[in-house]
């Protein structure tokens, strides 16, 4: 049976669009909020990525950190964000949702205790960080038997010889970082070379989907129109920012921005 983030990359392929992957931190700007932003950008979205705040997140940007401050300073735990997962899917069962994150929550927590939360809340698909290849091969391995994509990186260094084993190991989505940066930095590269060196990594197997992350916003989405998906971060974290400091709703302002992405690539 086909994972729910396959079939929403099937259906983008079909339309001739790539899928729009978002993300935002679980328990921003509120854990009741941080539901509603779910909700309500998953009428625009295809896949949503939820980040589970961490207290030293490594490749995370200045957006990022203060989503993920605001999350911390909340009291967010684990058990919450499986929580709002949880709720999430109880309205929204074949949307699928991410949880993105470092692998320092998951081993404390246990893996298979991790795995099974996961599992039980609906979670499609995991993406962490910092456990790279091959080092999370058993990790990711755990993850299949229960279904749920482990989804590999892959970055402007990565060699090629290295590209063909993650690739080969992954499951249904990989995620190409476009440079050398924390999340949020301006694009340091034209969306020509990033399309180039993404091109170059879909000839090893042109059946995998391939998505973009980093740098990427409403500037310059549609430039890069060309890829299976593009995951929009940062943006969106500064929209609730935003929204905060001026006193607006942020659950409306996102559900404006990601409305407004989606247009740009349809």
């Amino acid at each position: 049976m086909k994972s729910k983030i396959a079939l929403a990359f099937d259906k983008c392929n079909k339309e001739k669009r790539p899928a729009l992957i978002t993300y935002t931190v679980a328990g921003d700007n509120t854990k009741n909020n941080s539901l509603k932003i779910l909700n309500k950008i998953s009428e625009h979205a295809d896949i949503l990525e939820l980040g589970f705040a961490h207290n030293t997140p490594i490749a995370d940007g200045g957006q990022i950190q203060g989503s993920s401050h605001r999350a911390l300073k909340n009291g967010i735990k684990l058990k919450d964000v499986f929580q709002i997962v949880k709720k999430f899917k109880s309205m929204n069962p074949s949307k699928p949702i991410i949880l993105m994150g470092y692998f320092n929550l998951i081993y404390q927590n246990g893996e298979n205790n991790f795995i099974k939360s996961c599992k039980s809340s609906g979670v499609d698909g995991l993406i962490i960080v910092d456990l790279p290849y091959p080092e999370n091969k058993s990790f990711a391995h755990k993850c299949k038997r229960k279904s749920i994509n482990f989804i590999q990186l892959i970055s402007p260094t990565t060699s090629k010889d290295r590209m063909k084993k993650i690739i080969k190991d992954s499951h249904d989505m990989i995620y190409y970082i476009s440079m050398l940066s924390t999340t949020g930095g301006k694009l340091k590269v034209s969306p020509k070379k990033i399309l180039q060196n993404y091109n170059k990594i879909k000839k090893i197997n042109p059946k995998k989907n391939l998505v973009i992350g980093f740098g990427i916003t409403d500037k310059t989405i549609s430039s890069l129109k060309s890829a299976n998906g593009l995951v929009v971060g940062s943006m969106l974290c500064k929209t609730i920012t935003n929204s905060i400091k001026m006193g607006q709703n942020p659950v409306t302002k996102l559900d404006k921005v990601v409305y407004n992405l989606k247009k740009k690539i349809i």
